[in-house]
């Protein structure tokens, strides 16, 4: 059986990311880490402890991240983060505070013992910024050869970016880290604005929640309907919600649901295109490929996984 490492900002769509994490029998879900974007690494950790508690799953430890990029000294949530995710990142729903407390081993320890641990049969998702990743990496240079995979969350490479033509937000926030992973990693599945644009959740789909009648239900219903709301206003030609992290999840259990380009990436790090994800000119004609990009995805199966798992893990949570 896999196991899965989940690295999360957690918002909304990580929030999705994990209760579709835990209504997977294919995976273990070993971890979370945590980490900032969506909003402060603190209360993302605070959101992931209380969710897996209100889906039944208090086994689920949770670890501090690093607070900032790596080459700041701090971080601030945007206004369109707050617009889209919510005050406290979840759709200013209102869930109980775990009465557990995160692990008091370090986010970048514990991804290194991980991997020492399981090798091959580790699956490391990260559906924010890579800078816990990158700094694991560093830390222990050998584990990047020994981690078995890395399914992102992050980039475009055949369509605009969502913070500027050619920049999407998770690997805005830490562009070198970003750029570090991709350079660095053997085996990883770089899930972008390609498909996760096309991945789309609507109110039809969140009233199935809320008709389960149990307070999980109810909390990701009142939860992503805050988000699809502000999709139409950020997003209104889209006509619902992307499910951009939940996705990550879906690929990592199962690589077929989306068609995956070969291809050695790197991260512009420096001038006006800073954070885009593309070709790296140096590697491209490497028969060796360590990254893959998807670019077309199996909407109705996906959706259709994505709806029956996590309805399940609402409907069975006390």
């Amino acid at each position: 059986m896999k196991k899965l490492i989940l690295d999360l900002d957690t918002g909304v769509d990580d929030a999705l990311a994990i209760s579709y994490a835990l209504g997977s029998p294919e995976i273990e879900l070993i971890g979370i880490t945590g980490t900032y974007g969506n909003v402060l690494m603190e209360q993302g950790v605070r959101n992931a402890l209380a969710i897996t508690d209100l889906l039944g799953h208090p086994e689920v430890p949770v670890y501090k991240g690093l607070p900032h990029a790596s080459t700041k000294d701090s971080f601030e949530v945007l206004p369109i983060s707050a617009f889209i995710h919510g005050d406290n990142g979840i759709g200013d729903a209102v869930i109980p505070d775990s009465t557990r407390e995160a692990e008091s081993e370090p986010a970048v320890d514990f991804i290194i013992d991980a991997v020492k641990t399981y090798g091959d049969d580790l699956v490391y998702v990260p559906t924010g910024p890579q800078t816990n990743l990158a700094a694991a990496f560093k830390k222990a240079p050998e584990i990047a050869d020994e981690l078995g995979s890395v399914v992102l969350m992050g980039g475009a490479l055949t369509v605009p970016g969502n913070v500027n033509a050619w920049t999407e937000a998770n690997i805005s926030q830490d562009p070198d880290a970003a750029n570090y992973v991709f350079r660095h990693t053997k085996n990883a599945t770089m899930v972008g604005l390609d498909v996760t644009l096309q991945t789309l959740l609507t109110y039809k789909e969140t009233q199935t929640w809320r008709d389960l009648h149990t307070a999980a239900g109810t909390f990701l219903a009142d939860m992503t309907d805050f988000y699809i709301k502000a999709y139409e206003t950020t997003a209104p030609h889209l006509g619902g919600c992307g499910l951009h992290d939940p996705l990550a999840v879906g690929v990592a259990v199962d690589p077929t649901l989306v068609d995956i380009h070969p291809i050695n990436m790197k991260v512009d790090i420096e001038g006006p295109t800073r954070g885009r994800t593309i070709g790296d000119e140096e590697r491209l004609n490497d028969p060796h490929k360590t990254m893959g990009a998807a670019l077309g995805v199996d909407v109705p199966r996906f959706l259709d996984e994505f709806m029956t798992r996590i309805t399940n893990v609402a409907r069975q949570a006390a």
